[in-house]
C-alpha cells in the first residue's frame, strides 16, 4: 500500500513522506494560472487607476510569499529552502496571466510551491481588483514543466 501511495501509512494513515533516501538534485517546477477580469478592471490595470495600487506588484510579492509558506498551508509538503522565486503577472485583453517558476536544490520537488505561487498571486490581484469586478476568477491554475529528481524532466503537453 504505501508504494502505490507513499503518502499513506500501512495502516492508511496520511504521513509525511520520507525522503531522507532520495538524492539532493537542482530541480525546479513552473506553474502558471489566470485570472479572468472584466473590460473595466483591465482598463484600469493599464491605465495605472486601481484604486488599492500596483496590484501587478503586489501579486509578484504575494506570490513569492505564497512559494515560502507553502508547507505551512499543505499539510504533507516538506520545509525546502528555496534558492529563487521568479513570478510574472501580465495583464491581458482577459485579465491578468500569473507564471511562477521556483528553484532548490533539495530531496523533493518545488511543483506544490510554484502552484501555491500562482494561487496566491491570483488571490491579491483579486483583493486588489474587488473594488472594480466583483466577478473575478481563478482558473486553468497547472504545472507547466518540472525538472530534477529521479523522475526527471516534465512538460505539460500542449493544450492539456
Amino acid at each position: 500500500m504505501t508504494e502505490a501511495f507513499p503518502h499513506l501509512s500501512s495502516s492508511g494513515d496520511a504521513r509525511m513522506v520520507d525522503v531522507s533516501e532520495k538524492s539532493v538534485t537542482s530541480r525546479s517546477a513552473t506553474a502558471a494560472g489566470s485570472v479572468r477580469l472584466s473590460a473595466a478592471c483591465v482598463a484600469a490595470l493599464r491605465d495605472g487607476t486601481v484604486p488599492k495600487g500596483d496590484a501587478l506588484a503586489v501579486a509578484r510579492i504575494a506570490g513569492i510569499m505564497g512559494a515560502k509558506k507553502t508547507p505551512e498551508l499543505i499539510p504533507l509538503c516538506h520545509p525546502l529552502f528555496l534558492s529563487g522565486v521568479d513570478v510574472v503577472a501580465e495583464v491581458t485583453d482577459d485579465g491578468v496571466d500569473i507564471t511562477a517558476t521556483v528553484r532548490t536544490t533539495e530531496r523533493t520537488g518545488v511543483e506544490m510551491e510554484a502552484l501555491t505561487a500562482v494561487s496566491v498571486a491570483a488571490l491579491a490581484v483579486i483583493d486588489m481588483v474587488k473594488a472594480i469586478d466583483k466577478a473575478a476568477v481563478i482558473t486553468n491554475v497547472k504545472v507547466l514543466a518540472k525538472s530534477g529528481g529521479r523522475s526527471g524532466d516534465w512538460v505539460r503537453e500542449a493544450g492539456r
